[in-house]
């Protein structure tokens, strides 16, 4: 009976889908275990290979937890809004909702055809509006919070007003605007509701500010800085721009501290929580105030040493500083203007990763040092970026690396004074005197004093005159909200007299509008702004026709969309309760599921997704909607399954195609090769098809130089991507070899965080060892199954396989676990074992890694139902336990048979047995030994 891995796994996926074998229960006695996987984005290219290899490893883990007697929660869905489908929409006038709808479906095939153990009753999809109404809430709720420093946490905006309304805001201590004016109970009660209004948004943890953005003309959209690679977007390459918009931002740096000791709560990989701690960049100094000589303004600046304040050479002020435009001097103007144009066009990621093209423009203006009073020049320098610390540094070019090739680069200009200090000078040294060259004046009072007390004494002398207090900083900035795009979460807002309100929650999901065109407007408005069913009736409730706009009773709707990142917030806890229609989850089913045991992702989500749904998930605690503090225990970053290139060698002065071992010495150009040119085995190149292949009509009439009479293409391992015609799908390995194949070989190719390359070649010997496990259990007639004894080699071979491969689960070692059984199947093979109680146990122990031969077998041996939930195999001690020793029988040290013996017998028992041995009589001739050597459990030596 032959293996037909086609049927067996079309068979059992359709019990599965037919069963709901994998509908995890929130109601249930058994112990929770909550597995997820970073959700895909579904393009119309759909899975290539390297797609589903942290699928793979997490289903193998929920299906082990399963056979442990957990009740497994392992969902899927999709991450479905996004600016590729929008792009695609525009170029196509195909609606997104269409292509999306589409490719999803394509992407579930593909899904269903590897055998994933999800639950398919819990799918979501961020584009639909049962999805997004809760995402539209969300925002909602963060509107209506604000951040209590006091309390540590966010807050009901309403606990806030009444705070204004008993003592004005002179006692709040809350993470808001700067420069909040204050005003008393009276003063609060005195102000319209508008002007309430506009002070609520200073302190609401998502607000409405003018902001700088990444702009990308071509694309019409704010972009974030990992959507930029290079200084233009990632997707399409376009030019990108700094540019100021009034926007929704939200506080996520209320909770930059937080963030911060979470990462020392949760089992995640340190690069990773290095990455997050460095985006975050806790900074622990002072603020210090530089009056501008001759304007009523001042330059705040932070800095981390503030011993270093008397050697204070120039300022640099970010060029997008709002101070840039106040203080140059006429003379000034034109340089600056157009320095200022030109750094727009830089990314803050290329300006922060640019350390060799030293750049600036002296402002014309001076500041006054707080102590000395002298003069020191302001410059604007694109090494200083406006979001981060206060868009301002103090220059100390002895100190810092930047700072010295800024003044080194410009000195002898106007507005650079001299370098008087030589670089790397100790600091402290040269601030306090020790080593000379700074203008010392007022500075007495560091005399003596070591690095740190130096810096508190600074800092007091600062506070003193009003010049500067301590405190701590953080790289981390609120995270713009607003995208200008039309495939997105519509904000539950409409605007009265330029000023945001919320829908009611009994009104949402606010739907997408059906609308013409999706390119930003003529005047430069949003893809909404084309809508012509956009406005909000507030007595109906309803959304209405723009004509009925009235300002009075009918007001616009907000035309921007929600990023990216909105709906992959929290997405985790809408699958504890995915079909609640009221509220994102209800609160048993929150409480039983707390937070995800396991999530495998990309490590390319460090700073982005992974930070964001901590800062939501925190959020949600903090009102009393969440149950913990941080949502994914353990992180697992899968590596990349890279693509084997092929490549074909065209002279570059003609047409002529050299075989790989042809091109030494010779001068060619490599081309790539779509891999259903080749047989991928044998690296031989099928002319006749490349040359009908669409992509190389070119090459109808090339001569192909050929190396014993084959053409032989190159090879190299490079990321799989389809403009690297490298993408090997999926469905074809299915086809060919079954998804149970793919399974065991994306494993087998090395462990899961490292990048390992393809090779389609390699996949055969996976194939080999599922046929020949399958011969364990089926002959050509049929089923060969016996009942008898086992013997004890077979109960070993099998325990140190459950050992090996529990042991790898447990450890997220999963390559190891498939040589493991290559082994155990091998040996078995050898012992002639067909045992039934060998071989059940061996059908559940390979299941969750090749889940459909696994149920035929577990079926073929009698069991009704699914082998998905059955008792996981135990390791057995006693199994491995030696009890006889083949010892080697020397004569004079060299070995001439073995003889398996007893452990438990003694050095006089052993030579009794060997000295009767025909062996031994036979290798003696009569003879007596001078001398018996014994190690019992070692070593058997007959001397003499």
């Amino acid at each position: 009976m032959k293996y037909f891995h086609n049927e067996i796994e079309a068979k059992w996926q359709q019990y599965w889908a037919e069963n709901q074998t994998f509908a995890a229960s929130n109601n249930s006695d058994k112990p929770k275990y909550y597995v997820l996987d970073m959700f895909p984005y579904p393009s119309g290219a759909g899975l290539h290979v390297g797609h589903p290899l942290g699928y793979i490893a997490s289903d193998i883990v929920a299906r082990y937890k399963r056979h442990q007697g957990f009740n497994v929660l392992h969902p899927q869905g999709y991450d479905s809004f996004g600016l590729p489908a929008e792009q695609y929409a525009i170029q196509t006038g195909q609606h997104p909702e269409k292509t999306t709808r589409e490719n999803i479906a394509r992407y579930r095939e593909q899904l269903d055809k590897i055998g994933f153990s999800f639950d398919w009753s819990r799918e979501v999809r961020t584009s639909n509006p049962d999805y997004y109404k809760h995402t539209q809430w969300i925002f909602i709720q963060l509107f209506e919070s604000w951040y209590n420093k006091t309390t540590d946490k966010a807050e009901s905006i309403c606990t806030l007003i009444q705070e204004f309304e008993k003592n004005g805001n002179t006692n709040v201590n809350a993470v808001c605007d700067d420069n909040i004016a204050l005003f008393s109970a009276e003063d609060w009660k005195s102000f319209s509701s508008e002007e309430q209004q506009k002070i609520l948004l200073q302190y609401r943890l998502t607000y409405l500010a003018e902001t700088e953005v990444n702009w990308c003309p071509a694309l019409g959209t704010v972009l974030a800085n990992d959507e930029i690679v290079n200084g233009v977007s990632e997707r399409g390459g376009h030019p990108v721009i700094r540019k100021k918009m009034t926007q929704w931002s939200m506080r996520i740096s209320a909770y930059a501290e937080r963030l911060l000791q979470g990462l020392e709560t949760i089992d995640w990989s340190e690069s990773i929580k290095e990455s997050q701690r460095n985006w975050i960049g806790k900074s622990v100094g002072a603020s210090v105030t530089f009056n501008v000589k001759n304007h009523n303004e001042a330059i705040e600046v932070f800095t981390t040493r503030p011993d270093t304040i008397f050697g204070v050479t120039f300022m640099t002020l970010a060029p997008e500083h709002e101070l840039v435009s106040k203080i140059t001097t006429p003379e000034q103007k034109t340089a600056v203007e157009a320095y200022v144009e030109a750094t727009a066009k830089r990314s803050e990621r290329e300006r922060m990763a640019d350390v060799k093209t030293i750049s600036g423009v002296f402002t014309g203006a001076y500041a006054e040092h707080p102590f000395t009073k002298a003069p020191i020049p302001v410059w604007i320098g694109d090494y200083v970026l406006a979001g981060y610390g206060t868009g301002a540094v103090m220059a100390v070019p002895c100190g810092d690396e930047r700072d010295y090739a800024f003044a080194n680069f410009f000195k002898g200009t106007q507005g650079m004074p001299e370098i008087k200090n030589i670089f790397n000078q100790d600091i402290s040294e040269a601030a306090y005197g020790e080593k000379g060259g700074f203008e010392l004046v007022d500075s007495d009072f560091l005399n003596g004093l070591d690095y740190k007390s130096g810096t508190k004494k600074v800092i007091e002398e600062l506070e003193k005159i009003g010049a500067g207090k301590a405190k701590v900083n953080y790289r981390l900035r609120d995270a713009v909200f607003s995208r200008q795009r039309y495939w997105g979460e519509p904000f539950p807002v409409y605007y009265v007299n330029g000023l945001p309100q919320m829908i009611d929650k009994k009104h949402l999901p606010i739907v997408l509008p059906e609308v013409e065109k999706y390119l930003p407007t003529e005047d430069g408005q949003p893809p909404l702004g084309n809508a012509t069913v956009w406005a909000w009736d507030s007595v109906q409730c309803s959304v209405v026709s723009n004509q009925l706009i009235d300002n009075v009773k009918v007001f616009p709707l907000e035309l921007n969309t929600m990023p990216g990142w909105a709906g992959s917030s929290w997405y985790w806890m809408r699958y504890m309760d995915a079909k609640n229609e009221n509220d994102f989850a209800n609160e048993e089913a929150l409480k039983y599921w707390e937070n995800v045991d396991l999530y495998i992702g990309g490590s390319e989500h460090a700073t982005g997704h992974l930070l964001y749904s901590r800062f939501w998930n925190k959020f949600l605690k903090d009102r009393g909607f969440a149950p913990t503090e941080e949502p994914f225990k353990k992180l697992i970053n899968q590596g990349m399954i890279l693509g084997m290139s092929a490549f074909v060698y065209r002279s570059e002065d003609s047409k002529t195609l050299f075989s790989k071992g042809l091109i030494k010495d010779k001068n060619v150009q490599p081309i790539h090769v779509d891999l259903s040119c080749i047989n991928d085995i044998t690296n031989e190149l099928d002319i006749e098809k490349f040359k009908a292949h669409p992509l190389y009509s070119d090459y109808k009439d090339a001569e192909f130089i050929l190396e014993d009479g084959k053409y032989i293409v190159g090879r190299e391992v490079e990321k799989m991507s389809k403009s690297k015609y490298n993408v090997v799908n999926p469905d074809d390995i299915c086809n060919e070899y079954g998804a149970d194949t793919l399974r065991l070989y994306e494993m087998f190719l090395g462990p899961l965080e490292q990048a390992k390359p393809w090779n389609t070649a390699g996949i055969t010997g996976v194939y080999g060892f599922l046929k020949k496990l399958w011969r364990l259990y089926f002959d050509d007639n049929g089923l060969n199954i016996t009942n008898d004894e086992p013997t004890a080699d077979m109960y070993k071979t099998l325990h140190k396989t459950i050992k090996k491969v529990t042991e790898d689960i447990e450890n997220f070692s999963f390559n190891t676990s498939v040589s493991q059984f290559m082994i155990c199947v091998n040996e078995l093979a050898q012992q002639k074992c067909h045992h039934h109680a060998i071989l059940e146990p061996l059908a559940v122990l390979v299941s969750p890694y090749a889940p459909h031969i696994a149920e035929e077998l577990w079926s073929a041996l009698g069991h009704d139902g699914s082998v998905a939930t059955v008792a996981f195999p135990k390791f057995e001690e006693k199994y491995l336990v030696e009890s006889e020793k083949e010892y080697p029988v020397s004569f004079n040290g060299k070995m001439r048979f073995t003889i398996k013996l007893p452990l438990d017998l003694t050095a006089a028992q052993i030579e009794e047995i060997v000295m009767a041995d025909e062996r031994t009589q036979n290798q003696l001739q009569g003879r007596t030994p001078n001398k018996v050597i014994i190690v019992p459990g070692k070593i058997i030596n007959l001397v003499g």
